[in-house]
């Protein structure tokens, strides 16, 4: 168990045991959205807080998954498109 993908993946399990599979996609949306905020919300929950110019959105889902699936959706819009939403790359 000394190979790089075992040592990724043992300490995401502390991240989100139950969700493991998600932790890839959590580590790319970071890369991809540094200013979004995500972690424990509490009483089970996951949450990611986004930044905005007049002040902030926090989004509040039981799993990871479903987390990552609303801001996936955020981030494309209804239209499939990117709507630069949890984007602050820009700001920086």
């Amino acid at each position: 168990m000394s190979d790089f993908r075992t040592q990724l993946t043992v300490p995401a399990l502390g991240i989100a045991p139950d969700e493991a599979d998600q932790v890839p996609r959590l580590c790319r949306f970071r890369d991809e959205h540094p200013g979004v905020i995500i972690g424990s919300g509490g009483f089970g929950t996951w949450q990611a807080r986004i930044p905005e110019p007049d002040g902030e959105t926090v989004i509040t889902r039981y799993t990871l998954r479903e987390l990552l699936d609303k801001l996936s959706q955020l981030i494309t819009g209804n239209d499939g498109q990117p709507s630069g939403a949890p984007d602050e790359s820009a700001d920086q």
